[in-house]
């Protein structure tokens, strides 16, 4: 998952603006919106709400929020995805325990 700043950062380019231009319209410096896309400020929700205004988007995706699985079929590959690390999983138990019936432990 990425940062909230980086979510940030996404939106921003998304828009073509500069650092510069993102901190003229939120009224900050650009020093001061830098740290924010890099996590150095902790931001609060007023800011959050400003930001998401300004980059008009909303504030779960700069929470990072909006990038949960929304499609059924999304949905079937990951289960999948995971039916498979879970055998590869048990396939390197089952070594293990050979392992240690072999040293006698």
């Amino acid at each position: 998952m990425k940062s909230i700043g980086d979510q940030i950062k996404q939106c921003r380019l998304a828009l073509n603006l500069s650092q510069a231009d993102a901190a003229k319209k939120l009224n900050i410096s650009t020093p001061a919106f830098c740290k924010i896309e890099t996590g150095q400020t902790d931001l609060n929700i007023s800011r959050l709400q400003q930001i998401s205004k300004v980059f008009k988007v909303p504030i779960t995706q700069l929470l990072g929020l909006s990038a949960a699985p929304d499609s059924s079929e999304e949905l079937a590959m990951l289960k999948k995805e995971l039916m498979e690390k879970d055998e590869e999983i048990n396939k390197l138990r089952k070594k293990v325990i050979d392992l240690y019936d072999k040293l006698g432990i």
